[in-house]
């Protein structure tokens, strides 16, 4: 509430400053005059709707924050946020699912603009047997999950490396959303206990940071992809992003195969 009582010149002051933009940065970017830049920020000049709306897609602002513009400069917010169980979003609600079931038997899974998980497919769950019963009640944060001692961290080879990864990641987010709850949650799985030594480089091999993972059923090897939705007008929608691990080499897809077929055999006898 604190946030949307302050002048939008204030707003757009802080999001420039936040790009690393100067006010003639911004005026070349949105094709208007410095001296109309300084004068929105100072508060000697009101910004017309298009104008907030403008100047908001220049500085990349999240959805979510273009409300808040909106409402500091006197106007109704054009943002809709519905939870993904509203019937407006089922054709979204219905392109997720059949993103992540598409993905078997690799994990995947879905997490909102706090990492926390909205949904994720059969892999994901083959994947937690042994995962503290607490960081498994919702909301479960993917991140909380994968750091803890009590979560994943034990079984990851190179945890220093993916927490750097992790960590790095988390931090741009911050950087760019000014988001309290994330500030916070880097603030928590930097306290979490880190490895004695450095984080290893990549191997030779390796394009990308892997996660490698001890399983029952051996070394499992991951590299990482995240898909959003385009040009979403839905908040929920702009600040969900789908996680997607794909094996690293031919032992992880045999691994993870081998999994599913295992986890599938005593419903084909069920049913048999």
């Amino acid at each position: 509430m604190a946030r949307a009582v302050r002048s939008v010149g204030d707003h757009l002051r802080e999001w420039r400053r936040r790009r690393r933009m100067s006010q003639l940065d911004l005026a070349c970017d949105a094709d208007i005059s410095t001296k109309h830049v300084s004068f929105l920020e100072t508060g000697r000049s009101q910004p017309s709707r298009d104008m907030v709306l403008h100047l908001a897609d220049r500085l990349d602002i999240p959805l979510r924050d273009r409300n808040l513009l909106l409402i500091a400069a006197g106007y109704a917010p054009v943002f809709p946020e519905r939870s993904l169980g509203d019937p407006a979003l089922a054709a979204a609600r219905k392109a997720i699912d059949l993103v992540l079931a598409g993905h078997e038997p690799y994990p995947a899974l879905a997490v909102d603009r706090h990492w926390h998980m909205v949904a994720a497919n059969a892999a994901v769950g083959r994947l937690l047997s042994g995962v503290d019963a607490a960081l498994m009640k919702p909301p479960v944060n993917a991140l909380r999950l994968s750091l803890h001692p009590g979560g994943l961290a034990p079984r990851i080879a190179n945890l220093g490396e993916w927490r750097a990864h992790l960590l790095a990641r988390l931090r741009r987010q911050v950087d760019l959303s000014a988001d309290a709850v994330l500030a916070a949650l880097l603030a928590e799985l930097r306290g979490y206990p880190a490895p004695l030594v450095a984080a290893p480089s990549a191997g030779d091999g390796d394009i990308v940071v892997p996660l490698r993972l001890m399983s029952p059923a051996g070394m499992l090897s991951f590299f990482s992809t995240t898909t959003v939705f385009g040009t979403p007008i839905d908040i929920t929608l702009a600040e969900l992003a789908l996680e997607a691990f794909l094996p690293a080499d031919a032992a992880t897809a045999q691994a993870l195969l081998r999994l599913a077929e295992a986890d599938a055999a005593p419903r084909r006898s069920a049913t048999s």
